[in-house]
């Protein structure tokens, strides 16, 4: 009798160097590749529409007229509150433009795995270096928009999800293969169970969001 079994995407082998000696390079399966092509386009789709709704909202202010992007349904769930925020602009320009950049630069290695495409530990260090850096960047921007701006943005949730997925998957990759020092029961724990990480992360952020409005949503 045959059997199925269900494995994390995190779990395939990734393929190995058949060269001559020297530095190791590793590329990813095409599950991993995958998981990168649509966390960096989810990431992309946000940025963009963001942007474009920025655009608009300066188009609007200079006409002497005002525009309300789509995503503003109520006072909690209201993009423009968020758009028309200082920390809309943490580093001097829309945040969003910083996610054109980055999330496309995900999207290029998830195409370039699924070529066959394999890179060195430097490289793969430095993308979850940049990973780090944007979940770190979107833990901070949740704290902004639950306790300082009092609003969310739905096109920065979908942001928020793909960075928090890509960040673990990437992390446990890395952990997995050697290219990151880790005990022997953290590799074996992102070998089976990678995915309980993310799903934890995002709980606590939904729970966060639930008990900030509790009063608003149940009313």
């Amino acid at each position: 009798m045959s059997k199925t079994t269900v494995k994390d995407v995190s779990t395939d082998p990734e393929p190995q160097h058949a060269g001559a000696p020297g530095p190791r390079a590793l590329g990813g399966s095409r599950a991993f590749a995958i998981l990168l092509l649509l966390t960096g386009a989810a990431g992309l789709l946000a940025a963009w529409v963001i942007t474009i709704d920025k655009f608009k909202l300066l188009e609007a202010k200079v006409a002497g007229t005002s525009f309300t992007p789509g995503c503003s349904l109520n006072p909690v769930v209201s993009c423009g509150s968020v758009m028309e925020s200082k920390q809309a602009a943490a580093f001097g320009f829309p945040n969003p433009m910083l996610g054109l950049v980055a999330y496309g630069i995900v999207i290029c290695v998830g195409m370039s795995l699924l070529a066959g495409a394999r890179f060195p530990r430097w490289y793969w260090l430095t993308f979850n270096a940049g990973t780090l850096f944007g979940v770190g960047f979107v833990t901070w921007l949740q704290f902004q928009s639950l306790y300082r701006i009092n609003a969310l943005c739905l096109w920065c949730c979908l942001a928020w999800v793909a960075t928090i997925l890509m960040f673990w998957y990437v992390t446990s990759f890395t952990v997995r293969n050697g290219l990151l020092p880790g005990p022997r029961w953290l590799k074996g724990f992102f070998s089976e169970f990678t995915w309980v990480v993310p799903v934890l992360h995002i709980g606590i952020i939904g729970m966060l969001i639930l008990t900030r409005w509790w009063d608003f949503w149940t009313s």
